[in-house]
């Protein structure tokens, strides 16, 4: 029996719903997987998933989509708009080559997602959280992260401080005075690595590596770490070693450093201390996406960009001041002076993540093999 024409109708409105439904469920599966494949994307489109303070931006909005009537305006015409419009579009545009830089030497070290292992709450510890500003710093010691860890206590003190040279070293060190990410459950975690700001600064590998050096063996205040470390590195490293220098590991030479870094035995033992740790051990860049990687040689800038984009710098700028002690590149080669070849190109490759990963190139003092 042929269907009537009323039936021919009702199937075919049938087969129309059912196309369109399909066709609505792949178009929603082409964006899903768009979004996993770009989350910034993802974080931009149409405002949502990254704002969650009310009336206002969050950085991250502020950092890829900025706001236009927070540029200045012109007394004269357009010239200067247009030049501060300029500076904005190739600082967006410096900091996009750093992650990308990032992404490449996590890809090209087979770093991928397939052989990423899970980060455990140990690895958190250095991120710490501004809630009301929405941002995570993780902090590397020997990259201005004393100055830092100031600001982030003046950003959630809740008015308790104003100026973060105000607040002493040691109690900028005190970990009860910031939260970390690791203090917060596996959803929570995942809430703010997803929607806050995430930061870090970073150094040349082998500057800071004397800078720690410097601060931690010839400084004689700091006995701990001469007991800690010192009187290990005399005694595995130095033939012939008195019984005072066993005892107060006081006086470690550069070389004996070195030498204990590059020795396999060390890392077997226990991970490094977290003044001479790699940035990619400590901060974990291959397994969490950082929206700005600061630099140590442009400080001040980098700081302050930081601040603008959480929408603090009206009231709040990076303590910058001269320091006489600092590490320069010139201390640096001189240090490395003494260092023989072979243990020169052992300690490159403890650090080669580094080096690639943040774009410093192979120093002109090494002599590698």
């Amino acid at each position: 029996m042929k269907p009537t024409l009323f039936e021919v109708m009702r199937m075919s409105r049938i087969c129309r719903m059912a196309l369109v439904t399909c066709l609505g469920s792949f178009i929603l599966v082409i964006f899903y997987f768009q979004s996993m494949l770009h989350p910034v994307m993802r974080r931009n489109t149409f405002g949502m998933d990254i704002c969650c303070r009310k009336g206002s931006r969050s950085p991250l909005q502020e950092l890829y989509n900025p706001t236009q009537t927070k540029r200045p305006r012109l007394q004269s015409g357009s010239d200067l708009l247009k030049i501060t419009q300029l500076e904005l579009s190739n600082t967006a545009i410096l900091h996009q080559m750093r992650r990308d830089q990032v992404t490449d030497t996590c890809r090209a070290n087979s770093v991928t997602s397939r052989k990423r292992r899970v980060l455990t709450p140990n690895d958190l510890k250095h991120l710490v959280v501004d809630e009301d500003h929405e941002l995570i710093y993780c902090y590397v010691p020997k990259v201005a992260c004393t100055n830092w860890k100031r600001v982030m206590m003046v950003l959630t003190g809740r008015g308790k401080y104003s100026d973060p040279m105000e607040i002493p070293a040691n109690e900028a060190h005190v970990s009860a005075n910031l939260k970390t990410l690791n203090q917060y459950s596996i959803p929570e975690i995942n809430h703010r690595l997803k929607n806050y700001l995430k930061f870090l600064f970073v150094r040349e590998p082998f500057e800071r590596l004397v800078s720690a050096y410097r601060n931690k063996f010839t400084q004689k205040y700091n006995t701990s770490f001469h007991k800690r470390y010192g009187t290990k590195i005399v005694k595995r490293q130095r033939k012939n070693a008195t019984q005072e220098a066993l005892r107060k590991g006081d006086d470690v030479k550069f070389e004996e450093f070195v030498a204990y870094l590059i020795d396999p035995l060390t890392q077997r033992e226990e991970p490094f201390n977290e003044h001479w740790q790699t940035v990619y051990s400590l901060c974990h860049p291959c397994h969490i996406h950082y929206d700005l990687i600061g630099k140590y040689e442009t400080l001040e800038d980098d700081s302050n960009y930081v601040l603008q984009l959480a929408g603090v710098s009206s009231y709040l700028k990076f303590p910058t001041y001269a320091k006489s002690t600092k590490t320069t590149d010139e201390m640096t080669t001189e240090f490395f002076q003494n260092i023989s070849m072979e243990h020169q190109t052992q300690l490159y490759d403890v650090y080669k993540l580094d080096f690639l990963m943040f774009n410093y190139s192979v120093p002109s003092y090494l002599k590698l093999e």
